[in-house]
């Protein structure tokens, strides 16, 4: 893609005036409910998905669009590139009042993410990835871990089960894109969900990841896809290179539950 140091920027430029709207809004008063049982959303959450599809689309103009607060569009399926977006994601930690939230944007170009941005102005990081080219944090190159055995693991979760007490708890943040980029920074070692979550809960994270040297796959170890008709993929397993395979086989009877 022509340009694509400039486009991150501008792309980072977006993000950063998402994050401040939203920062702004932070522990006042605004209107909130759930979309489904579980799934909290705030009026905040639409104000921001409204300022980024403005402000992005204007970069791209023929970019599709798949966002967790816009009511999808099949068009983008005809679309070489699409954004995915997150307007807030961590919306949870945001009602609270905690840090662990931030706007994800990414560009996916061919089914795969080529730029990525993660705003937490509450965290005051700003997080870049473009593919081929790494990944930074305020400006700083990441690389994840080295760990080559899964026991002691760090996994930014609450608790852990029994059959994983063998990792190390480390702190957890709401947003699930936060936590996959934690792996990308080697504050984390493992991050691994086992349900069916959306696009746009990673597509940025994945880059960031990714380009940091860190594994990435869905719960199954298989290889992530974006702009799917169905935008789903069963679960992330993101973790440092060298226990992906012992991290796949550890989950595998778990998945394989979850699905039934």
């Amino acid at each position: 893609m022509a340009d694509t140091p400039a486009l991150a920027q501008a792309i980072a430029a977006a993000a950063a005036e998402a994050g401040q709207m939203a920062l702004a809004r932070w522990r006042t008063e605004f209107r909130m409910w759930e979309k489904d049982e579980g799934s909290p959303v705030c009026e905040v959450d639409l104000d921001v998905d409204r300022m980024l599809r403005a402000r992005l689309g204007a970069l791209i103009p023929d970019a599709g669009w798949l966002s967790e607060e816009t009511a999808d569009d099949p068009s983008r399926l005809a679309c070489d590139r699409v954004w995915v977006v997150d307007p807030i994601d961590g919306t949870r930690d945001y009602i609270r009042g905690r840090r662990g939230w931030c706007v994800s944007v990414a560009l996916v170009e061919d089914g795969r993410p080529v730029v990525a941005v993660l705003d937490a102005p509450a965290r005051r990081e700003r997080w870049i990835a473009v593919a081929g080219a790494g990944a930074s944090r305020n400006g700083v190159a990441l690389a994840a871990g080295s760990l080559g055995v899964l026991a002691g693991a760090r996994v930014p979760a609450d608790a852990l089960p029994k059959a994983d007490r063998d990792f190390v708890l480390v702190e957890k943040p709401n947003s699930i894109a936060l936590r996959i980029a934690m792996v990308a920074a080697d504050e984390a070692d493992l991050v691994a969900t086992l349900r069916w979550g959306h696009e746009w809960d990673i597509a940025a994270a994945v880059l960031v990841a990714g380009e940091a040297g860190a594994s990435v796959s869905d719960a199954l170890g298989g290889a992530l896809g974006f702009n799917k008709p169905d935008p789903q993929a069963f679960g992330v397993l993101a973790c440092a290179p060298g226990i992906h395979g012992a991290a796949v086989s550890r989950l595998a009877g778990r998945a394989a539950a979850a699905l039934g």
